[in-house]
């Protein structure tokens, strides 16, 4: 390992040669008491920022043992380190200006949940922060001097004020860890109390506005508020007793007036697979791990699934058990979206009557009287929703405003009024006993499982050294030429997340695939080697995976279904 005097001999050798040049400076460099590890330099100035890492020996950073004693919390403690780095390379790095990405110093971004990323490990050697910077230029030049500083100076005090736990606040590091520790201890007890999700007394469900995931003001706000009907407690490991709205499993109906806070309910809910960070609000808002959103996705591909139970024989005789479109509709979208949740073992499915196909819904009695049930392939969901519970064990949030004929096939009705949430299953059921509904069932055949379908390996093929798979932002994959479409997964919130599934598909492609393995098994044995080993292993930058945040199987199962290339076999139902 060279030293801090290698690495200034080193640039005042190449100072003011080409760029390139700077190649020279990958290796490990020792540092009073800290390592910088040069990973990967820029070709250029304007080019993807270099990979560098810093790791801090646990004898110096001396962050207590029972900070990430378990994988929650490992992960709180990984996730707010991560963010104090961020924070201390705005402060302390990025001063040295110059061409490009000259003096640029950053670390993954992080949002309001806490996400397993690999940014930041901790362990019980050292502690590490993988980062990218910009190694400063003049023009296409070195510029040695800079780049001393940046490295030899900068690097490291944002390194020892964000990962030496003698710099940080003590309190807010031991809040942020027990947080996650008690969402993920709740979420886990979900099942065993009989519910699908819980929303604790107080959260702060409304964001600041639609394209921020901050919290709204609490002055502006109104407080979480359970209705007694379904009030829970629960004791959680540091939080002690939290009391709140426990959702039973079953078919809970959320319904209301415009503007009154319903779907800012299921939004809340849908996001509650996730932890969040303190201060965010939804902190106690959790939801079983594999809950999905249903939405109608118009234009998506499908490739064979069996939607029957949905949708029936097509004119033109098309058939629906093995089902394909290049652009499907919004009925046949969403009975898609169902079908591959439940293949990829959903629980629970969250929908909102706005981002659904009417006509998938509910068809009520006057249309069933203008259009007789031979000449209509769809079978509503309303008629398949009780099924599924009763049948498959999986649960239905379903936010409403229109659609009163799911009263009679629901399990629970909850009534949002000014922002506040009331019980009116009874209310409901007088309703509907007074005003009958005239429609008729139109479930053509009991609800049964669905059919597993294996991805055929050559569909992935990645012809020479370089894969060419790259994610763009959160909602676009290419893989080599071909677009794979996210935008409608609303639950993917970074776009670490997105890359990381990027990375995922081409490992499952190398090594997990081979034309009779399902993709549900596929996914699942991709996640346990990243248990096993991290999410480094599907990287393709060795030694520095930084930028990676771990998906659901959810997602992955979805960015893989919406691969137009993807070829399958199905195979005989789960």
């Amino acid at each position: 390992m060279r030293d801090i005097g290698d690495l200034r001999r080193i640039l005042e050798r190449i100072d003011g040669r080409g760029y390139k040049a700077y190649r020279d400076l990958k290796g490990t460099y020792a540092n009073e008491g800290l390592e910088l590890h040069v990973d990967h330099v820029q070709s250029d100035p304007f080019a993807p920022p270099s990979r560098m890492r810093v790791r801090i020996p646990q004898s110096a950073a001396l962050i207590p043992p029972e900070l990430f004693g378990n994988p929650s919390r490992k992960r709180g403690l990984e996730d707010l380190l991560t963010r104090e780095f961020a924070k201390a390379a705005d402060r302390y790095a990025g001063k040295q200006g110059g061409t490009g990405k000259s003096g640029l110093v950053a670390i993954d971004s992080c949002g309001q949940e806490i996400l397993k990323r690999t940014s930041m490990v901790v362990c019980e050697d050292y502690v590490e922060a993988r980062f990218v910077a910009g190694l400063p230029a003049g023009g296409r030049r070195v510029h040695g001097r800079k780049a001393f500083r940046m490295l030899a100076d900068e690097v490291p005090r944002a390194a020892r004020a964000s990962m030496v736990y003698s710099a940080l606040d003590a309190d807010r590091v031991r809040l942020h860890v027990e947080s996650a520790e008690d969402q993920s201890t709740l979420r886990e007890r979900l099942e065993s109390l009989g519910l699908v999700a819980f929303v604790a007394d107080g959260s702060l469900l409304p964001r600041m506005s639609g394209v921020s995931d901050m919290p709204m003001d609490r002055k502006s706000a109104v407080p979480f508020a359970s209705p007694p009907e379904l009030r829970t407690s629960v004791e959680l490991p540091n939080a002690g007793t939290v009391c709140g709205m426990g959702v039973p499993s079953g078919v809970t109906l959320v319904v209301g007036g415009g503007y009154h806070g319903k779907s800012t309910l299921l939004r809340a809910i849908e996001r509650g697979v996730y932890d969040h960070v303190p201060g965010d609000g939804r902190e106690l808002v959790v939801t079983v791990a594999d809950a999905v959103k249903i939405r109608a996705e118009d234009g998506r591909s499908v490739v064979q699934d069996d939607i029957h139970h949905f949708i029936g024989r097509l004119p033109g005789g098309e058939e629906t058990r093995r089902f394909s479109s290049t652009n499907a509709s919004g009925s046949t979208s969403q009975a898609a979206n169902i079908v591959e949740a439940l293949e990829c073992g959903c629980r629970l499915l969250l929908l909102d009557e706005d981002t659904s196909a009417t006509n998938f819904m509910v068809r009520d009695a006057r249309m069933q009287k203008l259009v007789s049930r031979e000449n209509e392939p769809i079978t509503p969901f309303i008629d398949r929703v009780r099924e599924l519970h009763d049948v498959l064990g999986v649960s239905t949030v379903l936010v409403l405003g229109g659609s009163g004929d799911y009263i009679d096939v629901a399990d629970h009705v909850l009534m949002m009024r000014d922002y506040r949430l009331l019980e009116v299953t009874g209310e409901a059921r007088e309703v509907a006993r007074q005003l009958k509904s005239r429609r008729c069932a139109e479930g053509r055949s009991e609800l049964s499982a669905v059919s597993e379908r294996a991805p055929q390996p050559d569909c992935f093929s990645l012809p020479g050294r370089r894969d060419k798979v790259r994610a763009r932002g959160r909602s676009l994959i290419l893989y080599r030429k071909t677009p794979i479409d996210l935008s409608f997964l609303e639950q993917l919130v970074s776009a670490s997340q997105t890359r990381a599934i990027a990375r995922i598909m081409v490992y499952m492609a190398r090594h997990c695939l081979d034309g009779s393995i399902p993709l549900s098994s596929a996914v699942d044995r991709v996640l346990e080697e990243i248990d096993a080993n991290g999410l480094d292993v599907v990287s393709p930058f060795e030694g520095h995976p930084g930028e990676l945040a771990l998906p659901r199987k959810q997602e992955i199962c979805a960015a893989v279904n919406r691969f137009r290339k993807l070829r399958v076999r199905q195979l005989q139902p789960l």
